[in-house]
């Protein structure tokens, strides 16, 4: 089942691209989360969306919310795909689509990971859910559109 707008954001410890462990449960409290699910590192548009988040990223930060990259990747292909293209954010090694079937992150064409955004606030409770596999964009900059409001 799919995770929606107003459920509770489902916790999880995966390994970020230098092998450390990250859980959601480490922002609860400080900051929003704009948690992204995508297909894979280093393919056109996983490289667009990443890339559109690095150049927004300092306005999340100003939006209280930290921007993290989830995908069945190894955290030595994170470390290489953020080394290469700076980014400065975390990525997360969620090998075995654990954590994104725990979210219903949707697949395309019942087998390529999907890509699907999620904004989840303070408090853990998800405000806002953006699917789209070919609107890379969209994801920066309607997930930006509901940090602004919910700031506001």
């Amino acid at each position: 089942m799919a995770i929606k707008i107003g459920d509770t954001a489902p916790d999880f410890n995966l390994p970020d691209q230098n092998g450390s462990k990250v859980s959601l449960q480490d922002f609860r409290s400080k900051k929003a989360v704009v948690l992204y699910f995508y297909p894979k590192d280093d393919t056109p548009g996983c490289t667009a969306e990443s890339c559109a988040f690095r150049d927004q990223y300092e306005v999340f930060k100003s939006a209280g919310a930290e921007v993290i990259g989830v995908s069945g990747d190894s955290s030595d292909s994170h470390q290489k795909f953020a080394t290469k293209h700076n980014l400065p954010f975390t990525l997360l090694s969620d090998q075995g689509d654990k954590v994104r079937k725990l979210y219903g992150a949707t697949t395309a064409f019942g087998f390529i990971p999907g890509r699907v955004t999620y904004v989840i606030d303070q408090n853990g409770v998800v405000q806002y859910v953006f699917d789209s596999m070919l609107n890379f964009k969209g994801h920066v900059e309607e997930t930006l559109k509901q940090l602004q409001q919910l700031a506001a």
